[in-house]
């Protein structure tokens, strides 16, 4: 696996992943529920980070229910253990997953990151038993690409090009439904989520952590400079600047029974 940009041990990480449970916990939780997940499924998220996804499954799965909670780094799903919660180390490129063993297998905001990702789409998928769904959370950041002023406009195509170059995907979460379709899952679907923001809002804080965390990879690129940042960040602060950046499209589908 490929090294991840924002490693659990950055300065604020785990406080950021905190924000971004708050901003997309609920988003997910619609798509969960429309899955109908309930008593007895048996569940795996892969990139659960802090686990609040997997809390939420664990609830909803009950005591006659399994939940596991994986990711390549566990420090942050310490004190996670529920009686129906186990959690495991997965790298989804690497690690052997049971075949045909759940009935909802999840992942938000994973797929990006990874080199050769409809290998690890067919790998997760793979892990579904027949009958069971799939749920893929994923960005488009195509919002960022017409966004005002012209300063925040430039700011954000440097941030994609850093991104490219970087093998991060900002474009994966429209093409994921055609993807899940060729693999023959059936009853495709997809809904994305965008968020308007001001300056000074969680979503705003959420952006200023993650460009502050990612600040040195980004200047030594070239892609972006100092004077790019702090116009970021001042328009970030400004409660009367308004936004939208990125949409987060869920896509689901079945395996045939």
């Amino acid at each position: 696996m490929s090294a991840y940009r924002l490693p659990h041990d950055l300065a604020g990480e785990q406080q950021r992943l905190a924000l971004m449970s708050a901003l997309l916990d609920t988003v997910e939780r619609v798509t969960i529920d429309r899955l109908g997940v309930g008593p007895g499924w048996r569940c795996l998220e892969l990139g659960s980070r802090n686990g609040s996804i997997a809390r939420i499954l664990a609830q909803l799965v009950g005591p006659t229910g399994h939940v596991v909670a994986s990711d390549i780094d566990l420090s942050f799903m310490a004190g996670l253990e529920r009686p129906n919660l186990e959690v495991r180390r997965i790298d989804v490129l690497q690690d052997e997953m049971e075949e045909g063993a759940y009935d909802l297998v999840a992942a938000r905001a994973l797929l990006h990151h990874l080199p050769g990702r409809k290998t690890a789409l067919e790998r997760m998928i793979n892990a579904v038993k027949p009958g069971g769904a799939f749920l893929s959370i994923e960005p488009d950041m195509l919002p960022a690409t017409v966004v005002e002023p012209d300063s925040m406009r430039l700011f954000w195509q440097a941030w994609l090009g850093w991104s490219a170059e970087s093998g991060i995907d900002y474009t994966i979460g429209r093409r994921v439904p055609a993807w899940l379709d060729s693999l023959g899952l059936r009853g495709v679907g997809g809904e994305g989520h965008s968020a308007h923001f001001c300056g000074g809002s969680d979503w705003a804080r959420y952006w200023v952590s993650t460009l502050r965390e990612l600040a040195p990879s980004l200047l030594k690129s070239g892609f972006i400079t100092t004077p790019m940042l702090d116009d970021c960040y001042a328009h970030f602060e400004d409660p009367h600047y308004w936004t939208s950046l990125i949409t987060f499209t869920a896509t689901w589908g079945r395996k045939p029974a």
